[in-house]
């Protein structure tokens, strides 16, 4: 049975780390992939320009719009079925975003208009195009909830997993001096001791490992997997982590249906 264990609980709604007992690195990379690709979230899909007269041409401008993360709710929206659900603008899986400027000014992320309050970017202060004196845009776009394995603005985050570890430290070993510059400048005190907490907090794991095992041995335990994960701000870390869960329990359900 796999468990779970939350490692470290970060102020900031983004980020997670958390540890995966008595799993197999097949389970781990298979969770890690779901979160990467599977795990949907809104971004802006069609663009309708009106007018753009900017230094931007039509493409780049929607290419750079599809690239804005946006706020995304789970609960009230759902994948389109087909290609008709999205022409349809359907309220359940679509959301219509509206932008107009004119220059001279900078237009930002904040400008855009959502029709849903709760669907807005996570960056407000990310600049789009810079308009000079009688430039102007204006456009209409549709978000559309979809899936990082169809295109990278539906990734909702950053996930990364090692083996988890243990460290034996020995400050007292006569090589210490010998050994010192082949060890990161980032694990020593001031005094010249080697301090654990300095290896964690820098991710210094691998990078001390099998220098000198009398000085420092790190033992990894195959069975238990550190995941690290960065949301982007469409959904928070832990939304992420649960939704994932779910996807791979649905994926193991249906396969063990088909293997009886």
């Amino acid at each position: 049975m796999v468990k779970f264990e939350l490692v470290k609980k970060s102020k900031d709604k983004n980020k997670m780390t958390f540890l995966i007992k008595d799993s197999s690195p097949g389970y781990s990379n298979a969770l890690r992939r779901i979160m990467l690709t599977e795990v949907p979230v809104l971004a802006i899909e069609t663009v309708e320009i009106k007018k753009n007269n900017s230094a931007l041409y039509d493409e780049m401008l929607a290419h750079r719009l599809g690239l804005i993360p946006l706020t995304t709710d789970l609960k009230s929206y759902e994948l389109p079925k087909s290609q008709k659900d999205i022409e349809e603008r359907k309220a359940k899986c679509t959301v219509q975003l509206t932008l107009k400027g004119k220059g001279p000014k900078t237009i930002y992320a904040s400008d855009l208009k959502s029709a849903d309050p709760k669907v807005k970017p996570v960056y407000p202060g990310m600049p789009i195009v810079k308009l000079l004196k009688d430039q102007d845009i204006e456009l209409t776009a549709l978000a559309v909830l979809g899936k990082g394995i169809e295109h990278s603005k539906w990734s909702p985050c950053h996930v990364w997993y090692t083996y988890n570890h243990s460290l034996k430290i020995n400050n007292k070993h006569p090589d210490l001096k010998k050994y010192k510059e082949s060890y990161p400048d980032a694990i020593f005190t001031k005094k010249g001791e080697i301090k654990e907490s300095f290896i964690l907090e820098n991710n210094l794991v691998d990078a001390v490992a099998h220098i000198n095992d009398d000085i420092i041995k790190v033992e990894y335990k195959k069975n238990e997997h550190m995941f690290h994960v960065e949301s982007w701000g469409q959904l928070t870390a832990k939304e992420i982590v649960v939704e994932a869960i779910k996807i791979l329990d649905n994926k193991l359900s249906e396969l063990n249906k088909l293997v009886k």
